[in-house]
């Protein structure tokens, strides 16, 4: 039996807090894009999460998989790009463009790395009825065999050890997204959920509102911009907030439209190019800067909160200059060591 792309990764449900007890690997979170790479002879597949191809957006990858000794394999892991010393996902999603020729200048400057995290067949045979326990043991056999010489490609560590995981945890925020527990005795579920388990940290910002969005096809606000203030006293855009029901919408669009002002960001501003940008990413509103609120988040990497946040509460209470980036800097963090760990 020989797989075939694309297979739905095994995917983790949400919790709050890291499961302890017995029968749990732990692993870090790593900031980049989920990757199932499938070798066979001389053809290199490698897959994202959604089964959309990534070889040509990542060449040196493909390159060094079609480098190692076993002619027959496929893994499970997450491809990421380090600068000096730390993950850039911003260096990542450039990687996305349609030029080759871009790509390929991009991949000389800072070379991907593939951290692997499961093996799902080698050599002919499959492995994902095997417990996560016995994977594990075959994975590090196989980096022992062809990691050597592989500069781009690592082994992502694993504890099975509760204080190693709270450790780790600590350093989540900047470019480790959190932890990953897994059921030892668990195959590998394709597509499913029901062994595996992510914790994030929640984190808080107090931000101000720059600018907001309409919503599709409707005059309400669809989401706010947020920005904070860099020590060169310019407000930069971050992100966003949009988690808003229906009364909501109406009220805050009647509050922002009576504050629309440009220039709204006087540091980098929304509507920047990205693999996310569609035809209504420059169209916002730009508002004075008067409002600040406080926002829940979970990563900060880049300068921008990776995600979507969610509101706390108002905060009508302090001045808007006091909204600055020290707040997030000092979660970018450099988690990379723990691959030399």
């Amino acid at each position: 039996m020989r797989l075939k792309p694309p297979l739905a990764p095994m995917e983790a449900r949400s919790v709050e807090q890291i499961p302890a007890g017995e029968g749990w690997q732990y692993e870090p979170k790593w900031d980049g894009f989920r990757c199932i790479a499938f070798r066979d002879g001389e053809q290199i597949f490698l897959q994202s999460k959604a089964g959309q191809p990534l070889a040509r957006y990542f060449p040196d990858i493909a390159d060094a998989l079609g480098g190692l000794p076993e002619r027959y394999f496929i893994l499970d892991g997450e491809l990421v790009v380090p600068v000096s010393g730390a993950l850039s996902f911003h260096e990542l999603q450039l990687r996305l463009h349609p030029a080759a020729s871009r790509v390929a200048k991009l991949a000389k400057a800072h070379p991907a790395m593939y951290i692997v995290f499961d093996l799902l067949a080698e050599n002919g045979q499959v492995f994902l009825q095997y417990t996560l326990r016995d994977r594990r043991r075959f994975l590090e056999r196989f980096g022992r065999s062809n990691f050597k010489a592989a500069k781009h490609l690592r082994l992502s560590p694993t504890t099975t050890d509760y204080g190693t995981a709270r450790k780790w945890f600590k350093k989540t925020g900047g470019d480790l997204d959190g932890i990953i527990a897994k059921r030892l005795d668990a195959a590998y579920a394709s597509g499913e959920r029901s062994a595996v388990v992510k914790v994030k940290r929640i984190l808080t910002a107090d931000c101000v509102v720059g600018g907001f969005r309409y919503a599709r096809g409707a005059r309400v606000i669809g989401s706010l911009l947020l920005g904070l203030y860099g020590e060169n006293g310019l407000l930069h855009h971050v992100g966003f907030t949009s988690a808003f029901n229906k009364s909501e919408r109406r009220d805050l669009t009647k509050k922002f439209e009576t504050l629309k002002e440009s220039p709204g960001f006087t540091g980098s501003a929304p509507g920047g190019p990205s693999r996310w940008s569609t035809d209504r990413t420059g169209e916002w509103e730009p508002v004075a800067p008067r409002v600040v609120v406080e926002v829940t988040y979970d990563h900060f990497t880049g300068g921008r909160f990776r995600h979507g946040t969610k509101i706390l509460r108002w905060r009508s209470d302090k001045a808007p200059r006091q909204c600055t980036m020290d707040q997030v800097d000092y979660h970018e963090g450099k988690s990379l060591a723990l691959l030399q760990s």
